[in-house]
C-alpha cells in the first residue's frame, strides 16, 4: 500500500462528485493532489489541483459550498 492511498481513499469518499488522483510529474515522480469535476452540483472549477491532500480537502469543501450557493440562486 502506498503512503498516499488512505488520503486518496478519504478524498474520493468524500467528495464523490470528483475525481480525485494524484499527476505524475516529469521525472515520474508523483505530483499535485488533483480533483476533477464530473458532478456540476459538486463544484464550481472543472479542475482543483493543490500540494497537499489537506489543502485539496479544504478546496473542495469550499467548490461544495459554492456549487450550493450557485444552486440556491439559480432561477427555475
Amino acid at each position: 500500500m502506498h503512503p498516499d492511498d488512505r488520503d486518496l481513499a478519504r478524498l474520493r469518499e468524500d467528495f464523490p462528485g470528483h475525481r480525485i488522483f494524484r499527476s505524475v510529474r516529469w521525472d515520474g515522480l508523483l505530483g499535485s493532489w488533483c480533483a476533477t469535476l464530473h458532478d456540476p452540483a459538486a463544484g464550481i472549477d472543472p479542475t482543483v489541483i493543490e500540494d497537499d491532500p489537506d489543502t485539496l480537502h479544504a478546496a473542495l469543501v469550499e467548490q461544495r459550498v459554492r456549487a450550493e450557493a450557485r444552486l440556491r440562486t439559480e432561477v427555475w
